[in-house]
C-alpha cells in the first residue's frame, strides 16, 4: 500500500501506538491551515473531535458509561471514547483496517439475521433488511458499508500464494454479549450498547481492546480443537473461484452488487441534507465509480474551505490521506477546486454560487506525484517488521523495487527468482496480479488511483518467490445417470462439458450416486467446467458442481478426530439456516456442508482419506436416513468406513434423535454446547434393515389412480408402516407439497397431523384380509387391525412407546442393536391417539429378524416418514449388512463445558446471533 507525500501516522504494527496529546495536535494543525483543530491518533488513524453528549453514551474502548457532557468522537468511523481512554486506545479506525490485515481473505456476505448488531465499518446499528453478515466470520456491515470493509476474513485453508508458519489469533472487534469476560483482566468486556471488545474467531477467547495484545499470540483453537480441521490441514487451489464457490455457499442474487458504493437518495430523487444551511454533494472516487454512477454523499456548509470539502470527501471514502494531496474535479467539466474559499472563489462575487450552479457531482482525484513511498510485504513468514518501505520515482520499475526489497531482507538470490505481486483486498474477492519486471510502479499506482481511490487504499504489494507448483483443482460433478461404468461417465462428461482430456482426469466415480470426481490441472479449465456444469442437464436432470478441498493427512494431529457436519437448511424453518451459519463460524467451513447443495456425497468425498472422523447430521429422520443410505453405498471408498453419527433434530418426529438422547427437537440450544456434547458422546451400534419391494403386476385400479412403484430396495432405520399410519403420513406429505411455505414450524406440522387424523377417524380397511405375514419362516395370523408397524427403535410417531413397557415372557426387551424387529398393530386412529397420549400401547404381534409380507391390494406404506402407495406383491425385510455406529449423548450434564478460561471460549458466537 502506498504512502502519501506527507508524514503519515505511524503504522499500527509500529512499537509506539500511543495517542498524540491534544497540545501536540493543536501545534500540528496550526502548521497546516487546511485542517481544523481536532484530536488525531498517531497510530490508529482516528480523527477525534470533542462533542457534547445529549443522551447516555458508552465508551467503545472500555465499554463503560461516559459520565459528564464531553466525549471524543472519531469523525471517520464514529468511535466514541473517554478522554482518559485516548492514551490506551487500541481500536484501529476503519480507514486503517487494510494496513493491519495479516493474510488477505475475502468475505462471504449473506443477509443478516434481524437481531441488533453493530456495523464493523461505521459502528452504527445494522437493524433492517439492508444488513449483511459474513457467513464464515463475525463481520456485520451495512450493505453500503460492505465496499469499505476489506478482505480480513478467517484463513481456512492454504492456497500456495502466501505462506504462514504460525497460526495467530484472528481478532474481530465487537458484537459481544454483555456477559463476556476479558481473558486478561477477567472484567466484563462485552456490550450490547456499542461495538466494543475483541474476540478470536477461532478459539473464541475475548478481551478488552486495551488488553488483547497481552494474550499469547499463537491460537490453540480452544475447546473444539480435537474436532476442528486446522487451516494448515486443508489445501485448495482457488485462484479463479470466489469464497462462495470454495465454501459451497449459495449466493443470494440481491447481494451481487454489495461491493458497490450506494448513494443515499431521498424519495424525490435528490440527495438529503441532514441539517438546514448545508449542501449535499455527490462525490465519486474514480473513473470506475463515475461509469457505474456509484457515489458517496458529502454534506457540507455552504461557506466551507475547499480543503475542508476535500477532507470531508476523504472521510466519506474512509481514506486516511492528507487533503493537500487531493483535489475535486467537477464531473463532466474542467472546473476544479483549488485552495481558496468556496464563497469567495478568486475573490470575485460572480463566482460565489459556482458550486451550487455548476452542479453537485464531483470527482475526487489524487494530485500527480513525482515520487512516493510504498510498502512491500514479504510473501513468506518473517520475524522482523511486516513490510519494507521503498521510495519510488517515475523511473522505478518492479525489478528495481525487488532489488531494493531483497537487499533489505538479506536475500542473496537472483532478482529473476522473485516477482512483485499486486493484491487488491476487496471484501468479496482477493484479486492477485503479477507485475512484469519492466513495469513502472509509479504509473501503476496512478492508474489504480485514477480508476478508484478506494481500490488504491485496499491494494497491497508483496514480494513472492517464482515457484511452479502443480495445479490441482478437484470438482465433484453430480446429477449424472446412476449405475454406469467409468468409461460411460467419461463419455458423458466429454459429450456435455467438452473437457480437455489432457488436463482433466476422472479420479473417483460413484455409480450408485451418479457422480464423478475430477482432477483438473489448469485453473481456467476448472473454472470453465465448474460454471458450465451448473447450466447443463443430462437426461432432463440438472448437473451439480462443487469445489472440493484437499485434506492433508500428514498435518492432522494424532488426537484430532474432525467432525463432518451436514445441515439441512430446509428443516426446522429458519433454524437450519442459522445452524449452518453458526457451525461455519465455530468450525472450519470446509467441514460444514449444506446437504441441499450436492447431498451427503460431497462431504463424504471430501473426507474419503481421513482415517478417523465423526459425522453430525442436522435435520429430521429423513435427513439422517439419507446420510446413512449414501454412507452405506460409498463406504467401500472411504478409509474410515464406519464413522459414528450424531444428530441435531430439526424435523417433526425426530424419533431416532429421541432414543439417542439428542432431544425431541432443536429449540435454540447454543451450537457450541452441541459440539461439546458431540465430542463427549458415547458410541453405540444400531441395526439397519433392507426392504425389498418385489411388486407384482400393477393392478388396473392402480394405474388409473397414478400409483407409481417406488425403488425396488429401500433402507429402513426407524420403522416401516402399512395401513392407517402410512395413509396419515401420505396425506400430510401431499399437503406439504401443495403449500410448502406453511410447513415451517413443528407446532403447525403437528396440527396438520391432528387434522388429517380426525378426518380418518371412521376409517376401516380390514388389513388382516389383505396381508399375509411371515416372521422367521413362521406364518403369523393377524388380528383385526387397520395398521401394521415394524419397529427398529423404541420410539414411534414423535416419541410414542408403541411396543409398551410391560414385561412379556414371549418377547425380549427391544433394543436398537439386538438384530430384531418388533411387529405391532393398531386398530385405528383412536387407538393411535391413545398410544400418542400414553394411555395404551400397540398390539404386540411378533418379534424376529426376517419378515416376509404378501400384499393383495394397493396399500399406503411409509419408511421412516417417507410415504407412497405400494402395489400388490411381496415385501421382504432383512438385516442390511453391518450395524451402523451412532453417537448417543452422554447422560452426565456438562457443567461449565465451555465457560472456563482454559478451554478458550466463554460463549459461542451463535448464541449472540439470534434467529434460533
Amino acid at each position: 500500500m502506498a504512502d502519501s507525500g506527507r508524514a503519515r501516522p505511524a503504522d499500527p504494527d509500529a512499537a509506539d501506538s500511543r495517542t498524540a496529546s491534544p497540545l501536540t495536535v493543536r501545534k500540528r494543525t496550526q502548521q497546516s491551515p487546511g485542517l481544523r483543530p481536532r484530536y488525531q491518533s498517531s497510530a490508529l488513524g482516528h480523527c477525534f473531535k470533542k462533542v457534547t453528549l445529549t443522551k447516555p453514551t458508552f465508551c467503545h474502548s472500555c465499554s463503560d458509561f461516559i459520565w459528564g457532557l464531553i466525549g471524543f468522537l472519531c469523525e471517520v468511523c464514529n468511535l466514541m471514547c473517554h478522554e482518559k481512554c485516548l492514551k490506551t486506545l487500541r481500536s484501529v479506525c476503519s480507514c486503517m483496517t487494510p494496513s493491519v490485515v495479516q493474510v488477505p481473505v475475502a468475505h462471504c456476505f449473506g443477509p443478516a439475521a434481524q437481531k441488533k448488531r453493530f456495523c464493523c465499518v461505521c459502528r452504527k446499528h445494522t437493524e433492517g433488511n439492508t444488513a449483511l453478515r459474513c457467513e464464515v466470520c463475525e463481520l456485520h456491515v451495512h450493505a453500503d458499508c460492505a465496499a469499505f470493509s476489506c478482505a480480513d476474513c478467517r484463513r481456512c485453508h492454504l492456497d500456495g500464494t502466501l505462506e504462514q508458519d504460525t497460526f495467530p489469533h484472528h481478532w474481530r472487534e465487537g458484537n459481544l454479549s454483555s456477559a463476556a469476560r476479558c481473558e486478561v483482566c477477567r472484567r466484563s468486556c462485552g456490550s450490547s450498547d456499542v461495538l466494543a471488545g475483541m474476540r478470536c474467531e477461532w478459539c473464541g477467547i475475548m478481551s478488552h481492546a486495551a488488553c488483547y495484545l497481552s494474550v499469547p499470540p499463537e491460537c490453540t483453537l480452544g475447546r473444539l480443537h480435537r474436532m476442528l480441521l486446522h487451516p494448515a490441514c486443508v489445501r485448495l487451489d482457488s485462484r479463479n473461484f470466489s469464497k462462495m464457490h470454495c465454501y459451497r455457499i449459495t449466493e443470494s442474487h440481491e447481494l451481487d452488487n454489495s461491493d458497490d458504493v450506494d448513494a443515499a437518495v431521498s424519495k424525490d430523487g435528490q440527495l438529503t441534507a441532514s441539517e438546514s444551511g448545508k449542501q449535499s454533494l455527490k462525490v465519486f472516487d474514480g473513473d470506475d465509480a463515475v461509469k457505474r454512477s456509484y457515489f458517496r454523499p458529502v454534506s457540507i456548509l455552504r461557506a466551507t474551505r475547499n480543503e475542508d470539502v476535500v477532507e470531508a470527501a476523504l472521510r466519506a471514502f474512509y481514506l486516511p490521506d492528507d487533503p493537500q494531496d487531493y483535489e475535486l474535479h467537477e464531473v463532466g467539466g474542467l472546473q476544479r477546486f483549488h485552495s481558496d474559499d468556496i464563497l469567495n472563489r478568486n475573490g470575485g462575487p460572480d463566482n460565489r454560487s459556482s458550486l451550487r450552479d455548476g452542479g453537485d457531482s464531483w470527482l475526487l482525484r489524487a494530485k500527480p506525484r513525482e515520487s512516493e513511498v510504498i510498502k512491500v510485504h514479504a510473501g513468506w513468514p518473517r520475524l522482523s517488521a511486516a513490510f519494507i518501505r521503498v521510495s519510488i520515482s517515475k523511473s522505478s520499475t518492479a525489478s528495481s523495487v525487488l532489488t531494493e526489497v531483497l537487499r533489505e531482507l538479506d536475500r542473496q538470490e537472483d532478482v529473476s527468482s522473485f516477482s512483485l505481486m499486486e493484491i487488491w483486498m476487496s471484501s468479496k474477492q482477493v484479486q492477485r496480479q503479477m507485475l512484469t519486471p519492466q513495469e513502472k510502479v509509479l504509473d501503476k499506482l496512478q492508474e489504480i488511483r485514477k480508476l478508484s481511490l478506494r481500490q488504491m487504499n485496499q491494494t497491497r504489494f508483496y514480494v513472492v518467490e517464482n515457484r511452479k507448483w502443480a495445479v490441482q483443482v478437484s470438482l465433484l460433478i453430480g446429477g449424472l445417470p446412476p449405475l454406469l461404468t467409468r468409461e460411460e461417465y467419461a463419455h458423458l462428461i466429454q459429450e456435455h462439458l467438452t473437457i480437455k482430456s489432457h488436463l482433466v482426469n476422472i479420479s473417483h466415480y460413484y455409480p450408485s450416486q451418479g457422480a464423478v470426481g475430477l482432477q483438473i490441472s489448469c485453473f481456467s479449465e476448472a473454472e470453465r467446467i465448474y460454471m458450465l456444469a451448473k447450466d447443463t442437464s443430462v437426461n432432463s436432470k440438472m448437473l451439480t458442481s462443487l469445489v472440493i478441498p484437499e485434506i492433508m493427512l500428514n498435518s492432522l494431529g494424532e488426537d484430532v478426530c474432525p467432525l463432518l457436519v451436514f445441515v439441512n437448511p430446509k428443516s426446522g424453518g429458519l433454524k437450519g439456516r442459522e445452524l449452518l451459519y453458526s457451525f461455519r463460524k465455530l468450525l472450519n467451513p470446509h467441514q460444514v456442508f449444506d446437504i441441499s447443495n450436492g447431498g451427503p456425497l460431497a462431504g463424504l468425498h471430501t473426507f474419503r482419506q481421513v482415517p478417523r472422523f465423526r459425522v453430525l447430521v442436522c435435520g429430521g429422520d429423513g435427513t439422517v436416513g439419507w446420510v446413512l443410505g449414501v454412507l452405506e453405498a460409498v463406504r467401500h471408498k472411504l478409509v474410515c468406513r464406519e464413522p459414528p453419527i450424531g444428530i441435531v433434530p430439526l424435523g417433526t418426529g425426530n424419533d431416532l434423535a429421541r432414543i439417542l438422547r439428542w432431544g425431541p427437537g432443536y429449540s435454540g440450544e447454543d451450537p457450541h454446547h452441541i459440539l461439546v456434547s458431540v465430542d463427549e458422546a458415547d458410541e453405540v451400534l444400531m441395526d439397519r434393515w433392507t426392504i425389498l419391494l418385489d411388486a407384482q403386476d400393477m393392478s388396473e385400479d392402480g394405474k388409473d389412480n397414478g400409483f407409481l412403484e417406488p425403488p425396488k430396495i429401500v433402507q429402513m432405520n426407524n420403522y416401516f408402516g402399512l395401513g392407517i399410519d402410512a395413509e396419515l403420513s401420505l396425506d400430510f406429505h401431499l399437503a406439504r407439497e401443495d403449500e410448502p411455505d406453511k410447513f415451517t414450524s413443528r407446532f403447525h406440522n403437528k396440527g396438520v397431523y391432528v387434522k388429517v387424523g380426525l378426518q380418518k377417524i371412521s376409517y376401516t380397511r380390514s388389513l388382516h384380509k389383505e396381508l399375509q405375514l411371515q416372521v422367521d419362516t413362521h406364518n403369523v395370523p393377524l388380528p383385526n387391525i387397520e395398521g401394521l408397524i415394524f419397529l427398529n427403535i423404541p420410539s414411534w410417531g414423535s416419541g410414542a412407546d408403541l411396543w409398551g413397557s410391560e414385561v412379556d415372557g414371549r418377547y425380549g426387551k427391544p433394543s436398537i442393536d439386538d438384530g430384531l424387529l418388533e411387529v405391532v398393530g393398531v386398530t385405528g386412529v383412536v387407538h393411535m391417539g391413545q398410544v400418542q397420549s400414553g394411555l395404551r400401547s400397540g398390539i404386540r404381534i411378533a418379534q424376529g429378524n426376517y419378515i416376509r409380507l404378501t400384499v393383495s391390494k394397493p396399500i399406503p406404506v411409509q419408511v421412516d416418514g417417507e410415504p407412497w402407495i405400494q402395489p400388490p406383491g411381496h415385501i421382504i425385510i432383512s438385516a442390511a449388512g453391518p450395524k451402523v455406529r451412532m453417537l448417543r449423548k452422554s447422560k452426565q450434564k456438562q457443567k461449565k463445558s465451555s465457560a472456563g478460561p482454559k478451554d478458550g471460549r466463554s460463549e459461542s458466537p451463535s448464541s449472540r446471533d439470534g434467529g434460533h
